[in-house]
């Protein structure tokens, strides 16, 4: 046994199966579905039912999103890291934002022609 931080321990395999189980298998098979079933609606710790609270609240689902690595300005970073936990998060939003908004205009310009409109 390699014991870690505060009550955290850590067991091999071989381990593992030399202890002996505490629970009670008989009872288990005796459960019904219909008993399973109510003991998780009355789970005050059933996240699904949270889960689902959050979707009726009319809050959206979490979007399908992709890691990438993107190169950054580092005031732009520090700017984002400085309102703490999230800031990726936050940084996705202004992204949308952008992108709904470019969306509108029907056009998105490039680089070249934002230098060209300023010197203009």
């Amino acid at each position: 046994m390699r014991r870690k931080k505060g009550n955290i321990v850590s067991y091999t395999f071989d381990e593992l199966k030399k202890m002996k189980s505490k629970t009670d298998w008989a009872r288990v098979d005796a459960t019904t579905q219909e008993e399973v079933e109510r003991q998780i609606a009355s789970d005050p710790d059933d996240w699904l039912t949270d889960a689902n609270a959050v979707l009726i609240r009319g809050l959206p689902p979490l979007s399908n999103k992709q890691r990438v690595n993107i190169r950054l300005d580092r005031e732009v970073l520090d700017y984002f890291r400085a309102s703490g936990r999230g800031y990726q998060t936050r940084i996705n939003q202004v992204l949308k934002v952008f992108v709904e908004r470019a969306g509108k205009s029907g056009k998105q310009s490039s680089g070249k022609e934002q230098r060209k409109a300023r010197r203009a």
